[in-house]
């Protein structure tokens, strides 16, 4: 509102008691919640409006779950409710558009992100091993990783006092086969359908060498004790420029002995993972190992 200092997001007692007129505030804002609301001069993202929740929120709250992900910009989609974890307490904030989890959160499990109170990318994990699907929080945990905001040692760490936590042992399970590596969603979900099935663990961005020891690709997932090699065709693929040098990558790669699967979004778990069994057991793979 034009001449009054309220900035983007404000509530209705914030309002009236800066002098603006009940009309001023019902032409001004979008109303998110009872008594609170966001300027029409500005983006309804997900950000705006957690910087608006974050007025009646209680100052240890913390945006969490699938509003963590997104504001971490690991998830598909914005959440149509905002989640916020808190510590335990008397009265919980119950309004329309919100959803309050309790934990008992140390300051450890909190961080800054743009200015805003986020639940750290080791406690979201654990916040959403409990609702998500095992392979589902496997691509969330490598897109955190990716992100920055989720590392190895802190979360295997967060899961130790995490006993009798709902979803700590799914945490647990997947937790040591994270990889900031993965360079996308469908390469990190491959990667959960062979270790699921037992397959030996793949190498992510596993860099190709020729026989002088000169680096002439990397393979999406991989097995350099087999030279067997999986790549994942996402769309960018189809590119001239990107067509042109997987040709020379792939023969260079063939050239040197590798085998080399190709998968698409077509491609469902059975065929990534009985092409890839097939092909490891052609090269001498065995349950023992190498």
């Amino acid at each position: 509102m034009e001449g009054i200092p309220l900035g983007h997001a404000y509530t209705w007692t914030e309002a009236r008691a800066s002098g603006v007129s009940r009309r001023q505030i019902l032409l001004d804002g979008v109303e998110l919640s009872r008594g609170l609301y966001l300027s029409s001069a500005v983006e309804p993202d997900l950000r705006q409006r957690c910087r608006a929740w974050a007025k009646v929120l209680p100052p240890d709250s913390a945006f969490g779950l699938d509003t963590a992900a997104a504001l971490y910009g690991v998830a598909d989609r914005e959440p149509e409710t905002i989640h916020a974890v808190m510590r335990p307490r008397r009265v919980l904030p119950q309004r329309a558009g919100l959803t309050v989890h309790v934990r008992r959160l140390l300051d450890v499990d909190v961080a800054d992100h743009g200015g805003l109170r986020v639940t750290a990318g080791e406690q979201t994990f654990l916040d959403l091993a409990a609702v998500l699907p095992p392979p589902d929080l496997f691509v969330l945990g490598d897109r955190l990783m990716r992100a920055g905001v989720l590392h190895r040692d802190s979360l295997a760490t967060r899961l130790e006092r995490a006993d009798r936590v709902r979803g700590v042992e799914r945490a647990r399970r997947w937790a040591p086969h994270l990889s900031s590596g993965a360079a996308s969603p469908p390469e990190s979900l491959m990667r959960f359908w062979l270790l699921d099935s037992g397959l030996p663990e793949p190498t992510v961005q596993l860099p190709i060498l020729d026989r002088s020891g000169r680096k002439v690709a990397s393979a999406d997932l991989g097995y350099d004790c087999w030279k067997v090699a999986l790549e994942y065709e996402g769309r960018q693929h189809a590119e001239p420029g990107q067509f042109s040098r997987d040709v020379d990558r792939y023969s260079l790669m063939a050239a040197d002995d590798w085998l080399v699967l190709r998968f698409a979004a077509r491609h469902g778990r059975y065929a990534v993972v009985e092409r890839t069994r097939r092909a490891l057991i052609n090269r001498g793979w065995r349950p023992q190992g190498c």
